[in-house]
């Protein structure tokens, strides 16, 4: 459930936990300029754990775009439970980014089925709107195979769609930058200014 490095009250308390149902929760795209923040919660039995590892899961950044496209059907497949939530610019320049990104989490786990009785959360920010128990994991896609395949799912969904709204928006490069603030993409504020998918809020210090 949770490997090497993970200090050994949260093994404790997972080994006591096996036979339930536990989550691992990650978002993507916090410090985007442009598009919803996702997350991702997954549930993996011990099986499915060791399956996904020997497939080559492990921390998404450490991955090429093509083998987290590859994982993707595996971690559908093999998965307990999966499911992917989001919040939306207008919601992040309304709440701010940790209360959009908490609830986009929320709405990942809130699809669950079964319901998780403990949440892994990558970071080290509580999901102050999870009312069930929780840990949260700095550099958790190393220590807990479900907060990786969470990141990964995640991340796959939210660069798709940001390469769809690409054709929509073009000369901002969402295509290749995923609405980070890269070079291009700041000129291109500068110079056409922003759209209603842009998060205002993270423009301000744009020249």
């Amino acid at each position: 459930m949770i490997q090497e490095g993970a200090d050994e009250d949260l093994q404790q308390q997972l080994e006591a936990l096996l036979s339930k149902e536990i989550a691992g929760i990650d978002e993507v795209g916090k410090g985007a300029l442009f598009g919803p923040v996702f997350a991702g919660a997954v549930i993996l039995d011990k099986q499915s754990e060791g399956f996904l590892i020997s497939s080559g899961l492990k921390d998404s950044k450490k991955l090429s775009a093509k083998k987290r496209e590859a994982l993707v059907p595996l971690i559908k497949k093999s998965s307990i439970s999966w499911a992917l939530g989001q919040a939306s610019a207008r919601e992040i320049d309304m709440f701010g980014i940790r209360k959009a990104t908490e609830k986009a989490m929320l709405r990942a786990v809130q699809l669950l089925n079964p319901k998780p009785v403990l949440l892994l959360i990558d970071g080290c920010l509580p999901l102050r709107l999870w009312t069930g128990k929780q840990k949260t994991l700095v550099k958790g896609e190393d220590k807990a195979p479900a907060i990786a395949a969470a990141s990964v799912l995640a991340k796959v969904a939210r660069d798709a769609l940001i390469k769809e709204l690409a054709k929509k928006y073009p000369f901002y490069g969402l295509e290749t930058n995923s609405g980070y603030g890269t070079l291009l993409h700041r000129r291109a504020l500068v110079e056409k200014g922003s759209t209603e998918l842009h998060r205002k809020k993270f423009l301000s210090k744009i020249k």
